[in-house]
């Protein structure tokens, strides 16, 4: 809660800054010498909120902004920025901000060439200070010596991310007071910051009660302050309170722009409401403020929001008409939209009928596209749209391409991949070490080493090969494609060009061994992990588990277990689970379940894949009952049972002739979090059909039709 209990419970009121106001403003300035550089005996202390601090309730956080990096060039700046810089004592410089006297300190340092006062010394003392006074103070001093630098974008974005993780700063009395006392003010834009930081920070009513109280700081209302307290509002959640300020305005003299009504654009549109979003364009409209590409994508956002996808693509009109060229933000907003409300099929088609009435929309969108394709696992799809962006002379970004071909490794036959991969390598794309191994794995798995091989020598000329931590990624590829004995290979070739091993290492090759059944190797490898002066840790411990578990020698991995207690490892989830899984394996369901109680007795929590093992094995046992049992704990627990779990359930239910049970159990599922899979659809309409429901039956297949989960052909349906 960012220390939210010790803020008071007393607001400030008007009067408070009234009377601050009437102060007087002739105070007595110090006619005593700069101190010298203090010594501190001890850590100064200061209340990370002051005394008669303004406490207002805080709602939801808003999504935070990110700051921007530009730069503003400093001819007169106090210090060269080309001088060499010492590094910064920000240890130093924050003890120096919880004094009563920091500005004449500061002053000081500054005369003393110890404070640098360029966009990146102030950045980094703004970034590093744990109490939010401080960087606030800071910001106020530089503001007053170098205002130039106090309106660099890349300061006040610095600034206003410090107030929001370690705010909020509150405008109490005695923060009033001591910018006051050092000969400062609160000026308009140290105030839209502060504003800005309430907003994201959901201080809905902080903001107008403040935004309210401005002119006892010396401040009148503007445009741009009105833009701060209703962009606050709106990102706080408050849009009526938005309004209320937005029909304000005119009283004070103030006009909205296009900055006004892009902001209550937004707020209206993520509220849902794009009826009214449209009446602000029109209204803004006739104020002789043309809509721009931000406006534009807000509406585009707004009614993917409202599932109204037609109207969506009619603002691409519109700006097509009127000359707005959409821009990355615009295309995300459509794409990830229609992904959001449609089926994933039909988002894809009507992307791609829009796309190929739009040729200059491919460049834009074609990443942006090819990342959400991957990320749903459509390999067909986005390799379709990777050969129209590369016969359109466009290549993907690096990131986007790894991520593109990871998925079309794990869903295309291998030889559309390799043909995909070789045209981008001869358009000169460079793919990244993790694309080559996943590829030379899947060749390995097939039996095509040789070529396999050649991606390999690919990867070696392109410099990909030459650390511990490239080396162990392909001897993990080894390994996977169970090539142990190239994996040792690979490792005594790293050991051979002085590429030492690591732990890492040898729990790859134990591990490789393990899954290969190789127990006596990875025994080897323990002893020569021992003489490297390496300590075996969880990993190592169970890796060698799961080996002498797939060996079926489940008493030797029982005494493994005791014997990592004894080194100190103590055992997590995952070695739980291999004993758990392997006791189920062999029929000692019993055994099982007392390790499942003993590892909650241990403090550890189990997982999906601890309740897994034993519910599918109730179930084969036509313990139904059992396996219901464990499934109501995992609920119990928060966990959210998977299709393994429910699978299991409808299938024994089924098999019982249980139907109504499973049909109960089948509609739980996404009540419980669990989005019903191709085999679980499949078995459930296998049981309705038997059963003659065809009308319950043909409402799943709608539904699955509907969510793009493909289905068995049942000729009854």
């Amino acid at each position: 809660m960012r220390g939210f209990s010790s803020l008071s419970s007393s607001r400030a009121s008007p009067v408070v800054l009234r009377n601050l106001s009437k102060e007087s403003s002739s105070l007595e300035k110090s006619n005593k010498q700069n101190p010298s550089k203090p010594k501190f005996q001890h850590k100064q202390t200061y209340n990370k909120y002051n005394n008669n601090t303004v406490a207002p309730s805080r709602g939801n956080s808003s999504s935070s902004s990110s700051s921007r990096n530009s730069r503003v060039s400093l001819s007169d700046s106090s210090v060269s920025a080309n001088k060499q810089v010492k590094p910064i004592d920000h240890h130093y410089i924050s003890q120096i901000l919880a004094r009563k006297d920091w500005f004449l300190l500061l002053r000081h340092e500054l005369k003393a060439q110890r404070i640098n006062l360029v966009p990146q010394f102030v950045v980094s003392v703004l970034q590093n200070q744990e109490n939010p006074l401080h960087p606030l103070r800071f910001y106020i001093w530089v503001s007053n010596i170098e205002p130039l630098l106090a309106k660099n974008q890349s300061v006040k974005g610095v600034l206003a991310n410090a107030l929001f993780r370690k705010g909020p700063v509150v405008l109490s009395v005695e923060l009033l007071r001591d910018i006051k006392s050092s000969g400062f003010r609160v000026n308009e834009d140290l105030l839209c910051v502060l504003i800005g930081s309430w907003g994201r920070l959901g201080l809905a009513k902080y903001c107008a009660d403040i935004f309210g109280q401005i002119s006892f700081l010396g401040i009148s209302p503007s445009t741009r302050l009105y833009n701060a307290v209703i962009d606050a509002l709106v990102k706080s959640n408050s849009i009526d309170l938005a309004y209320l300020k937005f029909q304000q305005m005119p009283v004070d003299n103030c006009k909205p722009d296009r900055f006004t009504y892009n902001i209550l654009i937004h707020g209206v549109c993520k509220a849902g409401v794009v009826d009214e979003a449209l009446r602000l364009v029109k209204q803004m409209e006739g104020l002789g403020y043309s809509p721009n590409v931000y406006t534009y994508t807000i509406l585009i956002d707004g009614f993917c929001n409202a599932k109204r996808v037609d109207e969506a693509f009619r603002i691409l009109d519109i700006m097509k008409k009127r000359n707005v060229s959409p821009n990355e933000a615009t295309v995300r907003s459509l794409v990830h939209g229609l992904f959001r409300y449609l089926a994933p099929q039909k988002a894809f088609e009507l992307l791609v009928k829009f796309m190929e009435k739009e040729p200059r929309m491919w460049k834009l969108a074609s990443d942006t596209l090819l990342c959400t394709l991957s990320n749903n696992s459509m390999a067909r799809e986005a390799a379709m749209i990777l050969r129209k962006t590369g016969d359109r002379g466009f290549v993907p970004d690096t990131s986007t391409f790894n991520i593109t071909m990871t998925c079309l490794i794990k869903g295309l036959d291998i030889n559309e991949i390799c043909g995909i991969l070789d045209n981008f390598i001869e358009r000169g794309v460079k793919p990244g070490l993790t694309i080559y191994l996943a590829l030379i794995e899947a060749l390995y798995k097939v039996g095509r080493g040789t070529e396999g091989d050649c991606y390999l020598n690919h990867m070696v000329k392109d410099g990909l090969v030459s650390n511990v931590s490239s080396y162990n990624m392909l001897i993990d590829c080894f390994c996977k494609a169970s090539m142990t004995d190239r994996a040792t290979e690979t490792f005594n070739e790293m050991r051979h060009r002085g590429v030492a091993p690591n732990l890492v290492t040898f729990n790859t090759l134990i591990s490789g061994h393990c899954k290969n059944g190789e127990v006596h190797k990875a025994r080897e490898l323990l002893e020569m992990l021992l003489e490297y002066g390496f300590k075996p840790d969880i990993f190592t411990f169970s890796s060698i588990i799961d080996g002498l578990c797939r060996a079926y020698r489940i008493e030797d991995a029982l005494n493994c277990f005791t014997e990592m207690v004894k080194w100190g490892v103590p055992p997590n989830a995952i070695t739980y689970n291999i004993l758990i899984r392997s006791l189920c394996v062999i029929g000692d369901v019993a055994r099982s379940l007392r390790f499942l109680r003993k590892m909650q007795a241990d403090g550890i929590s189990p997982d999906i894949y601890s309740f897994n093992s034993l519910i599918q094995s109730f179930c084969r046992m036509n313990k139904i009952e059992k396996a219901k049992k464990l499934l109501d704990s995992m609920l119990a627990l928060g966990l959210s049972p998977d299709n393994y779990s429910f699978g299991a359930i409808i299938k024994a239910l089924s098999e019982s002739g249980r139907l109504d049970e499973a049909k109960e159990m089948f509609l739980s599922m996404e009540a419980n979090g669990c989005i019903p899979d191709s085999y679980v659809c499949n078995l459930i309409l296998e049981t309705l059909v038997q059963h003659s429901s065809f009308e319950e039956a043909r409402d799943i297949v709608k539904r699955c039709n509907e969510k793009g989960i493909s289905l068995k052909s049942i000729p009854s349906l």
